[in-house]
Order: structure tokens, then C-alpha cells, then sequence
């Protein structure tokens, strides 16, 4: 069956008020665009088909969600995430927690993520979900933000609009998104040539649709590094005025860890960025993926791979 956006968001639409009839949980919006606060709920045990389901059509329509008080290690924020899906290992080229191969350490002694991006856009088909967990928290600063991408793609003018559905962006980490170049040490050099030691190349479509809600959003970031078919000059520029639409403060949702959080986010349908703004106090989260689907445009045209072999990292959902 072919999916539109008015099935797929009537399907969604009778998914919550099933979901939400069925399940105590409270869902309080956190902005007006972007992300959800979650109660009633204890994600630390297994959950029934209602309350998953119940999560993923909250997800669908806030796009984060943050958990308190959660009661979670590794093995049960790996449990948590496999609700969703079958999970990615920790990460293409960075190692995992030690013991734990689906666990990615986001410590502020390896680099410090502060670039918006998408997760690991830069293989065919990136993490459709990700999950942070709070383990050491700087005492100011560290803020996550969370960027609504389909949000940017309504705001967008419709000429501009237009524009976008019609091109492809190749992704790449060939760089190392999390150390500036002029910062760069020996052994920053050494977390870089770790980053890039398998070279990815992937084109996907700027305007990426949303499988389960048919939603169209900016499928772009850092990693996002030439549109197909012009110069790098040229495509710096076009991806800098599509980004500064995802990047709108109205579209973000800047989030203040606490200890024992999680925050869930759909990452077919965001970027996020970790704001480096606590001198060098120590800040450590852990993030585990669930396995995605290949992105496909507003034609139906999935997303190719140019180089680089993910399959040791995920499976195809």
C-alpha cells in the first residue's frame, strides 16, 4: 500500500486516541513546536503494545520526549530503545561502552559535539530514533537543543519550498564534526582519524518524508556536505539558508539535563546540538540508537549509498 500524508496522518491521528484511551500516561508540551514531557510511566520495565504505543504517536507529534526520574543503566536503556526497533551498535567508527556494544558514550573528554546535526545521516540509513540518558551533568550549561525539521520545511517561502523538493545533498564524515579545525591537537587527531577511518558517502534527498506520518521535513545538517549537482561553494550557501529555517529559535527546544533524564527523539525528523557552554566541567550522557528505514524524497526515490559499508553498524528497519 502506498503511504500519503493524509493516510498516514489518519492512521496516526486513530493510533493516539487508541493509544491515549488505553494508557495513563500524561504527555505535557514543553513549546509550542517541539517536545513533550512524559509521565506515568515507567520506562525502566517492559511495556506493553498500548503504552509503546502510546509513546511512538507521542513522538510522532512532538518530536522529543523527556523522561524523569528514570531508573535505568546500559542493559535498561537498551531495553527501553528496543520497544521501537531493532538497535544500531554504538556507532560506525567510535567505540562503545565497554560491554555494551549498543551504547555510545557522549563524554565531553572525547570531543563536544557543538554542530547541528542529524545522527550518522552519513550511511543509507540512519538511526530513526535516539535516546540520551543523563549520567554525569555539569553543574551550569551543557543544554541539549532539538530542532524541529518539519516545522522549517512549513516555514520555508514556497518558491524556496519548491527548490528543496528537488534536491539530493551527499552526507559525509569525512570531517570530524565535533573539533574545530583550528583546536585540532594530537589527540584530537587521533579521535578524528578514528572518526573517518571508514570513509561514508550517501546521497539522500533534501526533503526527506516521514514514513509513518508522511510529513515532509529538512533532511540536512552537518553532515550534509554538497547538494549533487553544483560546487561546494554553491551548496554551502543553499545549505546554509535552508538550515537557518530548522535553526529558528521558534523551531528548538533547548533542554537543561537533570540527573536521571532521558530524552527520546525521532531523528528522521530533527537535528540536535550540544551546546558547549561549561567551561571544562565534565559531562557524560549515553546514547543508544534504533535501527532506520532508508530515507525516501517527495517522489518515492530512496536514498543510495556512494561509499562506505554500514551494515556492521545497522540493519535496514
Amino acid at each position: 500500500m502506498t503511504v500519503t500524508a493524509e493516510t498516514a496522518t489518519t492512521a496516526t491521528a486513530e493510533a493516539t486516541e487508541s493509544a491515549e484511551s488505553a494508557s495513563p500516561l500524561e504527555i505535557r508540551k514543553v513549546t509550542a513546536r517541539i517536545g513533550a514531557q512524559v509521565s506515568g510511566v515507567d520506562i525502566g520495565k517492559a511495556l506493553d503494545q498500548d503504552t509503546v504505543a502510546a509513546l511512538r504517536a507521542a513522538l510522532n507529534e512532538h518530536k522529543a520526549l523527556v523522561f524523569d526520574g528514570v531508573d535505568l543503566d546500559d542493559e535498561g536503556q537498551q531495553r527501553f530503545a528496543r520497544h521501537f526497533g531493532d538497535l544500531t551498535t554504538a556507532h560506525p567508527t567510535v567505540p562503545a561502552v565497554e560491554g555494551a556494544p549498543n551504547v555510545l558514550p557522549v563524554d565531553s573528554e572525547r570531543g563536544r559535539a557543538n554542530h547541528w546535526h542529524t545522527d550518522v545521516t552519513f550511511v543509507l540509513n540512519p538511526p530513526q530514533a535516539s535516546t540520551l540518558r543523563s549520567i554525569v551533568i555539569p553543574p551550569y550549561g551543557g543544554e541539549t537543543l532539538i530542532a524541529n525539521a518539519a516545522g522549517a520545511y512549513r516555514d520555508l517561502p514556497e518558491p524556496l519550498r519548491a527548490f528543496a523538493d528537488t534536491l539530493w545533498a551527499e552526507h559525509t564524515n569525512d570531517y570530524d564534526y565535533a573539533v574545530p579545525e583550528e583546536s585540532i591537537d594530537e589527540e584530537a587527531a587521533a579521535q578524528r582519524a578514528q572518526f573517518t577511518s571508514i570513509k561514508f558517502r550517501t546521497a539522500h534527498p533534501v526533503v526527506r518524508v516521514h514514513p509513518l506520518t508522511g510529513e515532509r521535513g529538512l533532511f540536512i545538517g552537518g553532515f550534509a556536505q554538497r547538494i549533487l549537482g553544483l560546487s561546494v561553494g554553491e551548496s554551502r550557501k543553499i545549505l546554509d539558508l535552508l538550515e537557518s529555517y530548522v535553526t529558528r529559535p521558534e523551531n528548538v527546544l533547548r533542554w537543561r539535563w537533570s540527573p536521571d533524564q532521558l530524552v527520546l527523539f525521532d531523528n528522521r525528523i530533527t537535528q540536535h546540538y550540544a551546546i558547549d557552554n561549561y567551561d571544562d566541567q565534565p559531562r557524560r550522557l549515553h546514547r543508544v540508537t534504533v535501527a532506520g528505514d532508508i530515507p525516501v524524497g517527495i517522489d518515492g526515490k530512496p536514498s543510495y549509498s556512494i561509499a562506505g559499508d554500514a551494515s556492521h553498524y545497522t540493519s535496514v528497519a
